[in-house]
């Protein structure tokens, strides 16, 4: 069986990271699992390639240089015509509108599309329009939660029928870090006493990711524990923003603007506690990421978020936009260690038992083989 998956990547985000682990997962399965990388030639993304690629997944980039850039239908019809794949399968929104028509148009006998956010932009008219008559080339779709499934149904129009909820999933194999090594080495990078609480945020510096409120709840409880920090992990359009509110907040030398960090999984297990304050989230990898170390989260009740944290068991549900919410659930976590660690013990099982890998990557293929290979 050979699926071609199509994507336009920027860099390494959720949905990135996603098939990081399916594609090889895949191949482990005997499924000839392949990638069409789009991209746009001013930003180009040959880390993420070169990663696929070390994980034994063939990679195809194929730039695309505007939102409207036509030759990417007729590359991919030319690129479906020689490799005759069983089954297309493409993510987010430029793969969804040249992958699906290419496919269609190449007499691909599968094609398959995965949901992976319920972005504001998608609730626009064109967009919807769109998307609606994409849903009508699709054979079936994913959603990667519950909420994204419904999402898709009732906004943009895809047949129920057609649907499939399949959680994302990680690797729960490797045990968690020893978080001792790992904490001591961050706080030696930032020179901070080795009393410190770390409260931490992995994300996007975006609207989207509610920083500017995990800053002022920071900012609340500040006083109560002068030994806490705040460290921000990411990048985006609003770091320098954010950079000033936590100046102007007199919290410059507590809130630490980290940048990209490649070790994930090390800087999990430095935290005391993890800050999710989307605004929307369609699934939320980063969870999965603190579950493996067996870190507690305060994250918002929005979108997917609910399906992956249980609140009071897992970790902590705030209402979205709610500053002094957030600051009262980092309180009580900050001032109780016994209970961060209850929150990150169950955590890491529920990750085990329900946001595994294995089990992704199998609901995964019985529905190629669905598709493929339907009972008479």
């Amino acid at each position: 069986m050979r699926v071609i998956h199509v994507i336009k990547a920027v860099g390494i985000a959720g949905a990135e990271q996603h098939l990081l682990t399916l594609l090889p997962g895949l191949r482990s399965c005997g499924v000839d699992a392949r990638l069409i990388l789009l991209f746009d030639p001013k930003r180009p993304v040959s880390e993420y390639a070169a990663a696929m690629e070390a994980k034994g997944v063939p990679v195809e980039p194929l730039p695309i240089r505007h939102h409207a850039d036509l030759t990417v239908l007729t590359r991919l019809m030319s690129r479906f015509r020689q490799q005759t794949p069983d089954a297309v399968h493409t993510h987010l929104i430029h793969a969804d509108l040249y992958g699906i028509m290419a496919a269609r148009l190449s007499g691909v006998r599968a094609i398959l599309t995965s949901r992976h956010n319920d972005d504001a932009f998608r609730y626009r008219r064109p967009v919807r329009m769109v998307n609606a008559a994409l849903w009508r080339g699709v054979q079936a779709g994913i959603g990667i939660s519950e909420a994204i499934t419904r999402f898709s149904i009732t906004v943009e129009g895809a047949p129920a029928e057609r649907m499939h909820t399949i959680h994302y999933g990680v690797d729960v194999s490797p045990p968690p870090l020893e978080r001792g090594a790992a904490r001591r080495a961050l706080i030696q990078e930032l020179g901070l006493p080795d009393s410190a609480r770390l409260v931490g945020m992995a994300c996007r510096l975006v609207e989207q990711k509610g920083v500017s409120y995990a800053i002022d709840a920071f900012g609340q409880i500040a006083a109560e524990f002068p030994d806490a920090h705040l460290l921000i992990a990411g990048e985006g359009r609003l770091r320098t923003a954010l950079e000033s509110q936590a100046r102007e907040a007199q919290l410059a030398e507590r809130i630490h603007f980290l940048g990209w960090r490649g070790n994930i999984p090390a800087y999990m297990a430095t935290l005391d506690v993890l800050l999710v304050p989307s605004l929307w989230e369609g699934f939320g990898l980063v969870l999965l990421e603190a579950m493996a170390q067996q870190t507690p989260i305060i994250a918002s009740g929005v979108s997917a978020i609910p399906e992956i944290v249980i609140d009071g068991e897992t970790g902590r549900l705030v209402p979205a936009r709610d500053a002094v919410a957030l600051a009262e659930a980092l309180r009580g976590l900050l001032a109780d260690g016994a209970y961060r660690q209850h929150l990150g013990l169950v955590g890491r099982d529920r990750l085990e038992t329900t946001f595994n890998a294995d089990t992704m990557v199998r609901r995964t293929l019985e529905l190629y083989q669905k598709l493929l290979y339907p009972n008479p």
